[in-house]
């Protein structure tokens, strides 16, 4: 409940001069009226022989202190000691009047605010309990027992009469209260409310009507001179009319009008007392005490009962309006929220037609379909007519719908929520289509279940990307992996060749030098250098590290040349068949290469056939869908399959067969290379390979090749036997090479051929002898050398500085050789005395040699030279 708040500061805070000058007028005014209605009970000594200045005024202090506060108590004050003041009474009177009116305002204010909600105390019937209640006791009490002190202490009275005249001021000053407080304090109230026109005619009729029963009841115009005795006549008993007056009271208590039945029963008693006055009945005057009484209890029954009615009435009547207001406001609600409903129906109805990617419909309790949106139809093939009322378990495939797969969904949905679907459907139409959603459990307010909301989405594409990015995850794992084993493979490379070159070399030498009973230990030596160069060359080919030098062939032509060493790689009992057309297929290769992966191939498929078989190649142009290398898609290749009937290869090695050292034949019997150098030639032919096989029915690997249709084949003559006369005349190479133990081979290789040699272990060292002014006719170097210049270096230095100077670089792996100009001759460590003597001659003829402008050594270099 609301209470009461009252600020006791703000009795002197009057804030300016406005404020200050209104709070005066307020005081003066209220101690006026306080001081006139304390004076009138000077003129009832009937009531009050001894003249109490109480009873009237303390319901008015109590009500003006509910209605102003604290702030009003020097007005209350003034007020009343006023009447003492014109009565001439003393000092001590004059303190115990006013400190007992204040004191019992204050306390009844106080209880009345803490207790029963202030100024809105008649409010309610138990509110208007609580303040008789406080009005009895301790208010008149108080301001009773504190005036009588007064009295008593100024001799007065006698301390033998005080009780029965504390008990008068008592009772008058309670009736009083209870009389007075609650009209001053309704009508204030109905003001600050603005009463209708109604409320002030139906008041105004009350108090006529009650005036007229007091009248006729109590008052003592009957018999008198105003009105005839006669009257009184036919109305011997007339006071018993008086209960006439419950009947206005309790008309208006149920109206609710709480002001006009204070209002009547002010009117109403002060009609008694002015026939308690001059003692009329039912107020003997020889019986004043019980007088006093009956009077005290007609207060008390015309006052309290129908203002506690009427105040019942009129909360009953606020509830009724606050609920009326309640039901409208709701009724208002419900108006916007069905209007607000209808519009989200309508926009959620557009929503789901405007979804062109998800399928939205709803199923009943059972799962039969009861909406469908226009993308459902779309993507599923039903049109409404015909899908609407059949059980959504239609899309499911057979299988799933006799496991019960679709009552599992719903019984999912239902204890969950939400259930995650996701898996093939089937179409109107019969196909298979892949999907992603959920099934929702549909529920009204208290929770019951009303049915299921289905979205749907058909990721058939989705998941077929997926896969194919699967797949291409795989392949870029496998390229990386490749790429791995390339890089080491390629690192250990030039150490091993170098390696090879002096086992090698120093074979030929001793093939020249040693006793001849020694042929068996040095070709085994010669056999495993060669063994040895064919491993290197294949991992550098694997790890595409390896110098190639391509040039245009015609494929066709090049695969009928090699015939002969096919069939020959196989055994008797395997069947070579070849599907090749006659045109002209151009792609740019090593030649040496292809027919190395050629021959590789055929080795794996011949060991794949112990009990004979067939072996078969064909030839195609294919156009890819897909970039493959530097090509893009749509582009040309020339696709090389070769198929045997082997045992085939298992699904989980398919994708190993192609990593370096992997094989599945026996220990000794292959070293797992073969297949890599096709992978690594293909790569770095700008091409791909590909494996395809079946455990008992054979493999097929496909070499993909890019065309070269608008390239011309590169003619080239082939000298069916070099010359291998020495030159007459001797002439000067230049080796240089960071490893003396391979310069020594190196320089042996050209002796053998007639050639005088100088070694210079760094590019820069080989540019001063250079300057000296030394005669060269050719310069071999090594690519991989410490110093600021390299092999790819000092080539270009030595043709811009002596343009007509031969120069050939060798190498066993260097990514330096990628630099070099295609134009420059590189030569593969390990080489022989028959691959030096080609590049010789490749390189130019001696009599060009010797033009080259650079003068022959002096002989204060010949210590230079190696013998």
């Amino acid at each position: 409940m609301e209470r009461a708040r009252f600020d006791q500061a703000k009795s002197f805070a009057f804030g300016d001069a406005r404020s200050a000058a209104t709070y005066s007028v307020e005081i003066l005014i209220v101690a006026a009226i306080y001081g006139g209605l304390a004076e009138s009970a000077r003129f009832l000594p009937a009531i009050n022989p001894t003249a109490t200045p109480l009873w009237p005024p303390t319901g008015l202090a109590l009500a003006l202190m509910l209605l102003r506060g604290y702030r009003i108590w020097p007005a209350i004050l003034v007020g009343a000691v006023s009447p003492c003041l014109m009565a001439d009474r003393s000092l001590l009177e004059l303190g115990s009047v006013g400190i007992g009116t204040l004191l019992a305002a204050f306390a009844g204010t106080w209880l009345i605010s803490r207790w029963s909600n202030g100024h809105e105390t008649f409010g309610t019937p138990s509110g208007i309990a609580k303040f008789a209640i406080i009005s009895f006791v301790p208010t008149t009490v108080m301001s009773s027992t504190i005036v009588l002190a007064g009295f008593i202490l100024v001799d007065k009275l006698s301390f033998s009469d005080s009780v029965v005249t504390w008990l008068t001021w008592w009772l008058a000053d309670a009736a009083g209260t209870l009389v007075i407080a609650p009209v001053v304090v309704l009508w204030a109230m109905a003001r600050l409310r603005s009463a209708s026109k109604r409320e002030l005619f139906e008041s105004i009729a009350v108090s006529v009507l009650v005036s007229i029963i007091g009248i006729i009841a109590y008052s003592p115009l009957i018999g008198g001179d105003l009105i005839s005795n006669d009257l009184n006549l036919p109305l011997p008993h007339r006071s018993l009319l008086g209960f006439l007056v419950l009947l206005p009271l309790i008309w208006a208590g149920l109206r609710g009008n709480r002001s006009s039945v204070a209002t009547a029963a002010l009117i109403f008693l002060s009609m008694a007392v002015w026939g308690f006055s001059v003692g009329n009945d039912p107020f003997p005057k020889a019986d004043l005490d019980g007088s006093l009484l009956a009077l005290l209890v007609l207060s008390l029954s015309v006052s309290v009962p129908p203002l506690a009615l009427a105040a019942a009435i009129a909360t009953r009547q606020d509830i009724e309006a606050h609920l009326l207001s309640l039901q409208d406001e709701l009724s208002r609600q419900i108006e916007r929220k069905n209007l607000a409903l209808d519009s989200v129906r309508r926009h959620f109805q557009v929503l789901i037609e405007g979804v062109v990617d998800y399928a939205i419909f709803a199923l009943d309790k059972e799962g039969h379909v009861t909406s469908w949106n226009s993308t459902a139809q779309k993507i599923i093939g039903y049109t409404p007519e015909e899908i609407i009322g059949k059980h959504f378990g239609i899309f499911y495939r057979p299988d799933e719908r006799r496991a019960g797969s679709p009552i599992r969904a719903l019984e999912s949905a239902i204890q969950e929520g939400k259930h995650d679907v996701e898996g093939w459907r089937i179409r109107k139409n019969g196909t298979p289509f892949f999907i992603t959603g959920s099934v929702s459990a549909s529920r009204d307010g208290a929770g019951a279940l009303i049915g299921f909301i289905n979205i749907l989405r058909d990721a058939t594409e989705r998941r077929d990307a997926e896969e194919k990015l699967v797949q291409a995850r795989e392949q870029l794992a496998m390229s990386q992996k490749m790429e791995a084993i390339g890089k080491l493979t390629g690192g250990i490379a030039h150490d091993f060749n170098n390696l090879l070159m002096i086992i090698g070399g120093s074979a030929q030498i001793f093939a020249r030098l040693l006793d001849p009973k020694l042929p068996k230990a040095i070709e085994a030596i010669q056999t495993a250098a060669k063994r040895g160069e064919s491993l290197t060359r294949q991992l550098l080919t694997f790890s595409r590290h390896q110098h190639l030098s391509p040039t245009i062939v015609d494929l066709n032509e090049a695969i009928k040349n090699m015939r002969t060493m096919i069939e020959s790689s196989l055994r008797g009992n395997i069947v070579y068949n070849e599907n090749i057309g006659e045109g002209i297929l151009r792609v740019k290769v090593d030649l040496a290469e292809l027919e190395l992966a050629i021959v590789n191939i055929a080795v794996n498929a011949r060991d794949a056939m112990p009990n004979g078989g067939t072996f078969s190649l064909s030839v195609n142009a294919v156009t890819v869908d897909h970039e493959i290398g530097d090509n893009r898609r749509g582009d040309t290749f020339f696709a090389m399959a070769f198929s045997d009937t082997g045992t085939g290869i298992p699904p989980n090695l398919l994708s190993k067969m192609f990593d370096p050292f992997f094989t599945t034949k026996e220990v000794g019997k292959g070293t797992g290379l073969g297949l890599s150098q096709v992978y690594g030639f293909a790569h770095q032919a700008g091409g791909t390979v590909t494996a395809d096989s079946t455990v008992g029915e054979g493999t097929t690997i496909t070499v993909y090749l890019p065309s070269c249709a608008d390239e011309q084949i590169t003619s080239k003559e082939h000298s069916s036997a070099r010359a291998k006369s020495r030159q007459p005349q001797r002439q000067t190479v230049l080796v240089v090479d960071d490893s003396a133990d391979v310069a020594d081979v190196t320089s042996s290789l050209f002796e053998h051929l007639g050639y005088e040699t100088i070694y210079r272990d760094s590019a820069e060292a080989a540019l001063k002898l250079l300057e000296t002014g030394t005669r060269i006719d050719l310069v071999f170097s090594d690519i991989v050398m410490p110093g600021t210049i390299d092999g790819v270096g000092l080539a270009r230095e030595i043709r811009s500085r002596y343009p007509h100077l031969p120069i050939a670089l060798t190498t066993g792996y260097s990514d330096a050789a990628k630099a070099a100009p295609p134009n420059l001759r590189i030569l593969r460590k390990p080489f022989d005395t028959e691959a030096l003597r080609d590049l010789i001659q490749d390189l130019a003829p001696p009599r060009s040699m010797r033009s080259s402008g650079v003068p022959l050594a002096s002989s204060k270099t010949d210590a230079l030279r190696r013998s």
